[in-house]
């Protein structure tokens, strides 16, 4: 492959090229709408992702301590929970925005490897979950019982993530390791190849076979004995809204991602609008990471019960307490007349 030179690009915002008023009012304009994005995912997003994977993790751990045995369809979700996670967490880098993040190329370089790991394993133990939920709807073919080993399909998932996240390092570029820069998970200095690879396995791929799930899903006769198509998605929410959640948001991401391929081979740093949407673009992507984890919550019948449970528990010690205040509150009422 070969090596490209990579040192003449840079953000429209530090380039400050601007001749007219007209420029200027658009770039302070696109440095607000990013900053007052930026502050609305931290306080908001955030916290929710985070307390709900915390959750999540909590329901997850006690009903295989109570119980020593866990579905398949809930390890796959345990293991989404956790790469969301470590993706909420990398989604701290966007806390400089409008600037950005100031670090060496190797630095930017490993914060890369990871945010590439978390995305890619999340979109492949999605597709797992989708085959899983195939497998009870219909006969499992020859081919597709290995999905029935989750642990072993989860093995799989994180080597091929692992590989992929290996191969956007390398495109990201091997020289400059010390020298500062302005980074951004997916750098914005890596080879047009980087962006190339992770449209294609990140996004084209998945979203072929996601596709296809819900292509068979709607379009194959189930076995008389299985539930109908609606009870099937009334009892597997969880699952198929983070499915639609993640394909609406991962096209916007990805698309961005394309457009700023294609200023790299024009050899154009493009606008400041331009720069806007791909930040728009990357906080979409991470605001996405924690609405996921709040469906799991939500929809999800083991950690929705589980909740139920809690709300219940709490209903019923503020009831106590409410019943055993009010007789003392009359005692001390009628003595104090006497």
């Amino acid at each position: 492959m070969t090596s490209h030179n990579m040192t003449w690009i840079s953000y429209p915002s530090k380039s400050l090229s601007f001749i007219s008023p007209e420029e200027i009012e658009a770039f302070i304009a696109s440095q607000n709408v990013i900053s007052r994005l930026m502050h609305c995912y931290i306080a908001f997003f955030v916290p929710t992702g985070l307390i709900a994977g915390i959750c999540i993790l909590i329901i997850f751990i006690k009903n295989y301590l109570q119980y020593k045995v866990i579905e398949n369809l809930d390890l796959l979700l345990l293991h989404f929970t956790i790469s969301n996670i470590v993706m909420i967490f990398l989604s701290f880098t966007v806390i400089t925005r409008p600037d950005y993040l100031e670090a060496t190329h190797l630095t930017c370089n490993i914060l890369s490897f990871f945010f590439n790991f978390s995305y890619f394993n999340s979109q492949y133990v999605l597709i797992l979950m989708l085959l899983i939920l195939l497998l009870k709807r219909f006969p499992p073919r020859t081919a597709l019982k290995a999905t029935q080993r989750p642990i072993l399909c989860v093995g799989f998932v994180l080597i091929y993530a692992f590989c992929l996240s290996l191969t956007e390092a390398l495109l990201v570029g091997t020289d400059n390791y010390l020298l500062e820069t302005a980074c951004q998970l997916d750098p914005l200095f890596a080879w047009p190849e980087y962006e190339i690879i992770k449209f294609t396995f990140g996004f084209g791929i998945p979203s072929f076979l996601q596709i296809l799930c819900f292509t068979t899903l709607f379009a194959k006769a189930a076995p008389a004995e299985v539930p109908a198509l609606q009870q099937h998605f009334r009892t597997y929410p969880a699952a198929y809204i983070i499915s639609i959640s993640i394909f609406i948001c991962h096209l916007f991401y990805n698309i961005m991602i394309l457009f700023r391929t294609t200023f790299k081979l024009q050899k154009s740093i493009g606008t400041p609008k331009n720069e806007l949407v791909m930040n728009i673009a990357e906080i979409v992507l991470f605001c996405e990471s924690c609405a996921s984890l709040v469906f799991i919550l939500c929809f999800h019948k083991p950690c929705k019960d589980e909740i139920l449970k809690v709300i219940q528990n709490c209903r019923r010690e503020n009831t106590a307490n409410n019943h055993l205040e009010i007789p003392a509150t009359t005692t001390t009422h009628e003595s104090g007349s006497q």
